[in-house]
């Protein structure tokens, strides 16, 4: 019985820690990509929040387009993705968690950010080490 290229392509992905952990930070990035982009094709991209200060606004506003960049990062450059993702997710909790303490949590948001970040931050060495030990043509 011989094997096609591809089984054994799909056997490898299978077996492949990273491409699970990137797959879920796929859908976790993706799922706050829609949220962003939800608000923003709601209020525009120069909305206040409510009035929160500048830098928050910019920043919600702009991970729109970052969480996404970070989506197709982890399936196109998985080495670029991973440490793009955990960037984003850092400076998210880092920011979330200074608005939470001065103006409220959103309590459910702030959790979901927070067990991401655990997650993150618990999953990266094992998606990096498998990521760098392959060749390039692996990738």
């Amino acid at each position: 019985m011989t094997t096609s290229r591809n089984e054994k392509l799909f056997v490898n992905i299978v077996r492949d820690p990273s491409f699970w952990i990137r797959l879920v930070y796929v859908i976790c990035l993706t799922g706050a990509t829609y949220n962003h982009a939800s608000i923003v094709a709601a209020h525009g991209l120069n909305w206040d929040y409510g009035g929160l200060p500048v830098f928050v606004c910019v920043f919600w506003t702009a991970l729109t387009f970052i969480d996404a960049l970070a989506v197709i990062l982890l399936i196109t450059k998985p080495l670029v993705g991973l440490s793009l993702a955990a960037a984003i997710i850092v400076c998210d909790v880092i920011i979330n968690s200074w608005v939470g303490a001065t103006y409220g949590f959103d309590i459910p948001s702030f959790l979901a950010q927070a067990l991401f970040l655990i997650f993150v931050m618990s999953t990266i060495r094992i998606a990096w080490r498998a990521e760098s030990g392959k060749s390039i043509l692996q990738r």
